[in-house]
């Protein structure tokens, strides 16, 4: 090589290093890395005359990642309880799993933004689960401004939000294949092997209410995390309730705070909170104790505010149904899906949680005499409403003045009550915490 040609090749390494030029990095994969990456949800298309059976539909209730209700003019009762096709999304009912809560997120930000909806069984027949009560169902829904469907079973499967539940065995199997093949290697959500940002790490056990209250012996002396919203304070604790998005029906559980909480600007009324702590009985009634925060020395499992400015659901009832009713209540094994159908009273299943009751007629009131400052002067109403006894039990009420509200403002007259579902001398009863809770006629 010419001196001069080794003058060029050396002003141009010098170039080159002033200039930040670097040889590319080695690729550890090659392949993987420069593989496209495909948009497996549009790749498949809606096929109207394909002879299966489908429904243009609208929802009616969100459940989880991988179940949503819809309203429905084929299926006997009007609802479709679809349950998705090939996937199968982490809990985010029940037992709450990593990626649930995601996963049904992005569930209802797809369906709720979508200008139309079909869902489409994998045969010529409405084909039920195992559970006998849903559907099996592809989802298509077309985004705003789009004029092709977008599969959204698959799309849970590409963006890693899923794994696979009889993927292969479909019309769509193949997509479903390579859509699960391309999220674990991109190592997306359930496949990267990362925290969910969405998910509490902490050494409760992620559960919600409706599966504390209706399984609680099993939870007896665990260390249980919960979500709800703040109805009422009451004895150094509060009630929580939430509301199952499968039937509507709310859940409650007292949450004893004690004397050395430190988090009490957080557990204000109307606030919805994640609590967790130890499940025990007292005094026959269940509740959630050993809750903690503290600023300086922060744990997974602190009390964590999640919103504010909730109301508290003062579920409307009548007498009957609060002294009589049945309530049927679905219990999934989220591991087997097995399904246990349990029949309960109606004030059992509602224990702890807020209703509203009227047109009592107050018959006779007991008033508590006591040397304790905190009970003496609270009273029973002995209410009646079509021939059904109804209890309200109130603490020490007070008026505007910081007088105690007495017997004779209820005696012999009808009211209109709001509080909380309480278990007292193997019956049920309404507490109520304030004085403006209850309405005279």
């Amino acid at each position: 090589m010419s001196k001069g040609i080794l003058k060029i090749v050396s002003l141009l390494l010098v170039l080159c290093l002033f200039a930040g030029c670097t040889p590319e990095a080695p690729v550890d994969n090659p392949t993987e890395a420069q593989t496209q990456v495909v948009d497996y949800a549009a790749s498949v298309t809606l096929d109207r005359n394909n002879g299966c059976k489908q429904e243009e539909v609208t929802v009616k209730q969100y459940i989880d990642g991988d179940t949503v209700h819809f309203y429905s003019k084929e299926i006997p009762g009007g609802v479709l309880k679809a349950r998705f096709m090939a996937v199968n999304t982490p809990e985010s009912t029940g037992k709450i799993e990593e990626f649930g809560k995601t996963a049904a997120a992005f569930t209802k930000e797809k369906l709720l933004s979508a200008t139309s909806i079909v869902v489409e069984s994998d045969t010529a027949n409405w084909d039920a689960d195992s559970t006998g009560g849903r559907y099996m169902v592809w989802i298509w829904y077309k985004p705003q401004g789009a004029t092709e469907y977008r599969n959204l079973n698959i799309e849970l499967l590409q963006n890693g939000l899923a794994i696979a539940s009889s993927s292969f065995n479909n019309r769509y199997g193949t997509t479903c294949s390579a859509a699960i093949d391309q999220a674990k290697a991109q190592k997306l959500n359930v496949h990267s092997g990362k925290p969910d940002p969405n998910f509490f790490y902490g050494q409760a056990t992620e559960i919600d209410l409706k599966e504390l209250r209706t399984n609680v012996a099993n939870y007896n002396g665990a260390k249980v995390a919960v979500t709800g919203v703040i109805t009422m304070h009451y004895n150094n604790g509060f009630y929580l309730e939430s509301q199952d998005p499968e039937t509507g029906l709310y859940y409650g559980m007292y949450c004893y705070y004690g004397f050395n909480f430190n988090g009490m600007h957080l557990v204000k009324v109307g606030s919805e909170v994640r609590v967790a702590g130890n499940v025990s009985e007292f005094s026959g009634s269940w509740q959630i104790s050993g809750m903690s925060y503290s600023d300086f020395l922060p744990d997974p499992d602190d009390v964590k505010l999640l919103s504010e400015g909730n109301e508290p659901a003062f579920t409307l009832t009548d007498a009957n149904t609060f002294a009589n009713g049945k309530v049927n209540v679905e219990i999934i094994d989220p591991e087997t899906e097995e399904v246990t159908n349990k029949e309960y009273r109606y004030a059992e299943v509602a224990l702890g949680t807020s209703v509203e009751m009227k047109n009592l007629y107050v018959k006779s009131v007991y008033t508590t005499q006591s040397d304790n400052d905190n009970s003496n002067g609270a009273m029973t109403l002995t209410c009646e409403v079509d021939g059904v006894t109804i209890s309200v039990r109130t603490i020490v009420l007070t008026d505007d003045d910081g007088n105690i509200i007495t017997a004779d403002a209820y005696r012999g007259k009808t009211i209109d009550v709001k509080g909380i579902v309480d278990f007292f001398s193997n019956d049920y009863q309404i507490k109520v915490m304030d004085d403006n809770y209850i309405t005279v006629h």
